[in-house]
């Protein structure tokens, strides 16, 4: 991995191309990120680079980030991060990574905590079908036959029944970037983003093949 970024999920929108086509698009802010820190093989065991992301009030840090954010002589941020770049002895500390280090048409894998759904059902939950919806049907929404009685006696694990649903973190891979803002520090993502508007978003170059 050479490139990654922290960013905020600004909201949905839809953008057209000199064709005509229109593109539904997820707008991001991305950084900038400052450096805080390098992790070296010497020092550390292991190669990477730990960056900070959106300004955070002094009197909310504790002492030992602030001793840390001070060595470093930035300000307090509120998202610390590490990413094992291929390249990180290639970074300084207190360095200013931006959104134009991605370009139109590459591919990222984007991560983030889902929206919370609460305590749901195993239809909403898992997509299961409903019984008869007459009056004298019994069985309308709720959950269905759990197994045998006597054979096995219990109820397979993994069995999709009701339950808490979203609040999990979430990677959708091999993303398209459609354009990409430099002065506002702006990255518009061909498609929909996990996680709510304002939520943490970590923005990498893509595992996969398809670039």
């Amino acid at each position: 991995m050479k490139k990654a970024i922290l960013a905020t999920k600004v909201g949905m929108t839809q953008i057209f191309n000199e064709d005509g086509v229109l593109t539904p698009v997820t707008v991001l802010q991305a950084g900038p990120c400052v450096v805080t820190q390098i992790k070296t093989v010497e020092n550390d065991g292991y190669s990477a680079v730990q960056v900070g992301f959106a300004d955070k009030r002094e009197n909310l840090v504790n002492k030992p980030m602030k001793g840390q954010f001070d060595k470093a002589g930035v300000s307090c941020k509120r998202f610390v991060r590490e990413f094992k770049f291929e390249n990180a002895e290639e970074y300084a500390v207190a360095q200013e990574i931006k959104a134009d280090i991605f370009a139109t048409g590459d591919k990222i894998d984007a991560t983030a905590i889902s929206k919370g759904k609460g305590f749901q059902g195993a239809i909403k939950r898992f997509g299961q079908h409903r019984g008869p919806m007459a009056h004298g049907s019994k069985f309308h929404r709720h959950q269905g036959s759990n197994g045998a009685c006597s054979d096995p006696s219990k109820v397979f694990k993994g069995k999709g029944m009701p339950g808490h649903m979203g609040s999990k973190r979430v990677t959708i891979q091999n993303l398209e970037v459609v354009r990409v803002d430099a002065e506002n520090n702006l990255i518009l993502v061909k498609g929909a983003v996990p996680g709510p508007k304002k939520s943490l978003v970590t923005i990498k170059e893509t595992v996969k093949s398809g670039k």
